[in-house]
């Protein structure tokens, strides 16, 4: 074969590959004109729950982005597909048209054992997400069965099926990701291993207090202190438990103003439960209130007028009777004590703003005066 006609076979071939790469752009051109009308019209809007996260010509320009993406690769790979060709034709570029040849079907070669050696692997993943997807349902029922009253194991609360089921869930993938990751190509590779210790090193030193608070929430959780919704006094702060999270627990005072708690905080703090209390006892939540008399005023009297004052007052139960406490006797002045029970504790500032009201005005209508003496004796001075 001459040069000569080596050479128009050359040209031939480039000519021929300039005419598929002009026609294969002339088909991209009129296939993004098809997709951009369509799009118009038959793209919807990518939504997450309520949010919309792409509209449609959003979603339309990143189809368009991807169809140029397409167009690019497909004609340098048609470029690097012509050069070996044509250096195949020659002689002294004979052997650069072999190495060109083999940095395109070595890699491919490589990809194509890869992906045969993979897919017993690819068995074994399978497997194991089916596995742990129905271990999951099985224990989704169980964990609505429990929730719903259908299914009573005794020592074990319904609203610790949810957490529980969380807890199990994260185990479970954990599981699922430690039984997997040998199982992925290339997890042997120093790369791999490498971003691995990186990431881990990463979560090891940024949510160390972080994962304090989760497990202080897991440990509240099954602690039972409260409930979201329950009237609660934490560090002398009384509210509403508004939230409770995996990190912090938040309350609403009677204010309307929004505290927030760190669960490890919470675990080391004293909690009161007026809601918890109120329920599981009978009678209901004992509310109590102090007052001060001098003794020139008898005693049964002031306890008249301290029932009196507790029974008038509204979300105040009537059985049990309210009851006086004499609690200290000081020097000048005797400290009672009016107790009383109520099952409204979401109202439980207005029944303190009643009774002190109701004590105050009984004091007033039997003419006694509520100001605790105080005596002072003057010695003369001698100078």
């Amino acid at each position: 074969m001459t040069f000569i006609v080596r050479l128009g076979i050359a040209a031939a071939i480039v000519a021929g590959q300039a005419l598929l790469i002009w026609l294969l752009w002339l088909f991209f051109k009129w296939l993004g004109k098809k997709l951009k009308s369509y799009g118009q019209t038959r793209f919807k809007p990518l939504m997450f729950r309520k949010y919309q996260i792409l509209n449609t010509s959003q979603i339309t320009s990143a189809v368009l982005l991807l169809l140029r993406i397409l167009k690019y690769l497909i004609t340098i790979f048609q470029l690097y597909i012509t050069i070996p060709i044509v250096f195949s034709l020659f002689p002294l570029t004979k052997n650069l048209a072999s190495v060109l040849f083999g940095y395109i079907l070595t890699p491919l070669k490589s990809i194509g054992l890869g992906i045969l050696k993979f897919i017993p692997n690819l068995f074994a993943i399978v497997i194991i997400v089916l596995i742990t997807r129905y271990i999951l349902r099985s224990l989704k029922f169980f964990e609505a069965q429990i929730q719903n009253g259908k299914l009573v194991i005794k020592g074990f609360y319904a609203d610790w099926a949810q957490p529980t089921f969380n807890i199990l869930k994260i185990f479970l993938y954990a599981f699922m990701a430690a039984a997997i990751y040998p199982l992925l190509p290339g997890s042997n590779s120093p790369v791999f291993q490498g971003i691995s210790v990186f990431v881990g090193l990463i979560i090891s030193l940024g949510s160390t207090s972080a994962i304090g608070n989760v497990i202080a929430g897991i440990v509240i959780t099954y602690m039972r202190p409260f409930k979201a919704g329950d009237l609660i006094k934490l560090n002398e702060i009384t509210g509403f438990v508004v939230e409770k999270s995996a990190i912090v627990t938040r309350i609403r005072t009677f204010k309307n103003e929004y505290v927030t708690f760190p669960n490890m905080m919470i675990l080391t703090s004293d909690v009161v439960n007026y809601t918890t209390s109120s329920e599981e006892n009978e009678n209901g939540l004992i509310i109590h209130v102090s007052v001060t008399m001098g003794y020139d005023v008898p005693w049964p009297k002031i306890h008249e007028i301290l029932i009196a004052a507790a029974e008038k007052t509204a979300h105040i139960e009537a059985s049990p009777k309210p009851y006086v406490h004499q609690t200290a006797l000081d020097d000048y002045y005797a400290r009672y004590e009016i107790n009383a029970y109520t099952k409204d504790v979401a109202v439980l500032i207005s029944i303190y703003s009643d009774l002190y009201k109701n004590i105050q005005t009984g004091f007033n209508e039997a003419k006694i005066d509520m100001r605790s003496p105080v005596y002072q004796i003057l010695m003369p001075f001698k100078g």
